[in-house]
């Protein structure tokens, strides 16, 4: 999830669609679509514990909105299949704090997405390693830091700049030990915290490679 860093290919939410998209079944409905593929709402409602007519009232909501769409080439008269949107989320989160409902909204779907990433980290870290990838990786935190809005906006802008430019293209050649990746990174203002005594000598950076 980005906030108000647009990339090509990029879409950036309006509240109507924030306040469709935050419902914990629809959320879960989109993580499964994410990590599996596409699916029928059959299938979906099987995964989900849910009633097919359920799932198909969700499905519809989340195409109204633009986050998924039917997979054509899969579907037939009897069978819709449906799939993510291809495009990329950004978020302003500006815009999306005005009024409550819609500042609740984007609080849930926050928290959602921050659960969601922790437990992908999880699964990544729980993946044998080959030697050749052993120390590839990095978990840092640098503790307690102090920064102005500008300083942590600017931080932020500039890591995804670093990002970008090291993330191929979705149809970029592939070499053949390349294997998929998960990169994560939060910048997050700790507003009503107390000191935790983890601060770090100037200079020295915390580094965990898994």
């Amino acid at each position: 999830m980005d906030d108000q860093q647009p990339t090509p290919r990029a879409r950036t939410i309006d509240p109507g669609s924030l306040r469709a998209l935050a419902h914990p079944l629809r959320m879960r409905i989109l993580d499964l679509l994410t990590d599996e593929g596409p699916a029928t709402s059959a299938r979906l409602a099987e995964r989900l514990g849910e009633n097919t007519g359920t799932l198909s009232w969700h499905l519809r909501q989340l195409a109204e909105h633009g986050f998924i769409e039917e997979d054509e080439e899969r579907g037939t008269r009897r069978e819709r299949w449906w799939q993510r949107s291809t495009e990329k989320l950004t978020f302003n989160s500006d815009e999306l704090t005005v009024d409550p409902a819609t500042a609740q909204a984007l609080d849930v779907y926050k928290r959602h997405y921050l659960e969601r990433a922790f437990q992908r980290a999880a699964r990544a870290l729980a993946t044998p390693r080959t030697p050749e990838w052993v120390g590839a990786g990095n978990m840092s935190d640098w503790g307690e830091v102090w920064m102005t809005p500008e300083q942590l906006g600017a931080l932020g802008a500039e890591l995804l700049a670093v990002i970008r430019r090291h993330v191929p293209e979705p149809d970029a050649p592939r070499p053949a030990e390349a294997r998929p990746v998960l990169i994560q990174f939060q910048t997050l203002p700790m507003f009503g915290t107390e000191s935790t005594g983890e601060e770090h000598p100037a200079g020295e950076e915390p580094r965990c490679a898994p």
